[in-house]
């Protein structure tokens, strides 16, 4: 059961309309790192969580994503107002499709699903939520770049941190199950090569060593020797083979049937 406050979560003043910049507002809208696919990524995870705490972490923060869906909302529909349809026909978008906001991102492309990533298992999904964050956060940031106006530039910026905030919460909920800095997680033992760092692009000099590849976590493997053997000989009986001076092999096939005694 949902309730709906019917106030903004944080004041949204634009005073300059810009339907370009409405446009690129779009983004966070119907985009892929926009607030629709986070409030649903989130919502849809915590159903597959047994930890009832990280269950409701999920639940509030998606939550507050559709609160944050709505402030980018009422952004796109204030940069769209103007004298008549001028201001949305600076946006051809605007101009065909109506002014205000649409699933769409900037460039015009649909909303879709494939934009939520999320697998039933919740460390592999709080991980999933901090790359989210992080992209959500770099692009409210080019928003930012973009944008001259005050009262659009403070409702972005609060935008902004809260991505930040989410990304810490995660990475909490990770380190209350002991997974912020542990890459081993689910129900197969990984084999012997775990710990073994390849040097698979080679350089002398500008091969790179750090904490990534080298003792205690890793063994460095300088030139590695393939394990596996050539591939066998790819058979096809519906690849169609070239035979005697260019006639393709089931015509050359059909040409000796024909020719054989009866």
């Amino acid at each position: 059961m949902f309730f709906h406050r019917k106030e903004l979560m944080f004041p949204v003043k634009v005073g300059t309309p810009n339907p370009r910049f409405g446009q690129m507002m779009l983004e966070q809208f119907g985009g892929a790192t926009g607030e629709l696919s986070a409030s649903l990524q989130y919502w849809v995870q915590s159903f597959h969580v047994q930890d009832a705490g990280i269950r409701d972490l999920l639940q509030d923060i998606a939550i507050e994503e559709f609160s944050h869906l709505e402030m980018v909302g009422r952004m796109i529909e204030l940069h769209t107002q103007g004298p008549g349809r001028q201001a949305a026909e600076e946006s051809t978008l605007f101009a065909v499709r109506g002014v205000g906001p649409h699933f769409l991102d900037s460039q015009g492309n649909t909303w879709t699903a494939a934009y939520l990533n999320e697998g039933g298992n919740v460390v592999r999904d709080l991980r999933a939520n901090i790359a989210s964050e992080a992209g959500a956060r770099q692009t409210y940031e080019a928003l930012l770049n973009m944008c001259d106006d005050d009262g659009t530039r403070q409702a972005l910026t609060f935008l902004l941190t809260r991505e930040i905030s989410h990304t810490q919460m995660f990475m909490q909920a990770l380190a209350s199950i002991g997974k912020l800095d542990d890459p081993m997680f689910g129900n197969v033992k990984p084999d012997e090569t775990v710990d073994l760092y390849f040097n698979m692009s080679r350089n002398g000099a500008l091969d790179m060593r750090g904490a990534w590849n080298q003792e205690p976590t890793f063994r460095f493997v300088d030139n590695p020797t393939p394990q596996g053997q050539v591939p066998g000989e790819v058979i096809n009986p519906d690849d169609e083979k070239m035979a005697g001076a260019g006639a393709p092999a089931a015509k050359a096939g059909k040409a000796k049937a024909s020719a054989a005694p009866h």
